[in-house]
C-alpha cells in the first residue's frame, strides 16, 4: 500500500500545479488570435536560438513526444510562422527555423504577455522571485533525472 503523501511535498506540488494552470489561463487569453501557448513557446525558443533545430531536438527541449511536436510544428508552418526544410546532410530529418512572420508573431505575443508577468513579479516582489528561481530550477532538474 502506498505511503500517505508527505504534506510538504503535497502542498508544494499542489501550488506548482495551481500556479501553472492559472499562468497558462491568463497568458493564453492575451495571446494573438489563434496562437496557443505551445506555439509561442516554440517560436520564442527558436527566436532565442537564432539557428535551426530538428523536430526531435525541439521535442526533447520541451519534453513532449515527437508526435505532439509535429502537431505544433504543422500548425506553425500552416500559419507561416516557421520554415521546415529537408536536412541536406540527413535525408531522414528536417530542419525548423522561425520565419520573419513568426518573429513578428512572437514579438506581438511577448508584448501582450509581458505586462501580466511584470505585474505578478512586482506584486510578489523581485527578491522573493529571485529566491524562488534556484529552487524551481533544482526541482525541474530533479524531475528531469527520471527521464
Amino acid at each position: 500500500m502506498p505511503e500517505v503523501a508527505d504534506p510538504l511535498a503535497a502542498a508544494l506540488f499542489s501550488e506548482l500545479f495551481s500556479a501553472d494552470q492559472l499562468a497558462r489561463t491568463r497568458l493564453t487569453k492575451v495571446l494573438p488570435k489563434g496562437m496557443e501557448l505551445s506555439h509561442f513557446s516554440v517560436l520564442n525558443h527558436l527566436a532565442h536560438l537564432k539557428d535551426e533545430r530538428t523536430p526531435a531536438q525541439l521535442a526533447k527541449s520541451f519534453n513532449v513526444t515527437r508526435g505532439a511536436m509535429t502537431n505544433t510544428l504543422n500548425k506553425l508552418e500552416w500559419a507561416g510562422y516557421i520554415h521546415i526544410r529537408p536536412d541536406w546532410e540527413d535525408a531522414r530529418s528536417k530542419q525548423v527555423a522561425i520565419s520573419p512572420a513568426g518573429q513578428r508573431a512572437r514579438d506581438a505575443a511577448l508584448h501582450a504577455i509581458t505586462p501580466i508577468i511584470v505585474e505578478v513579479v512586482n506584486a510578489v516582489g523581485a527578491e522573493k522571485v529571485r529566491a524562488a528561481i534556484p529552487v524551481l530550477r533544482e526541482l525541474r532538474a530533479r524531475l528531469a533525472e527520471d527521464h
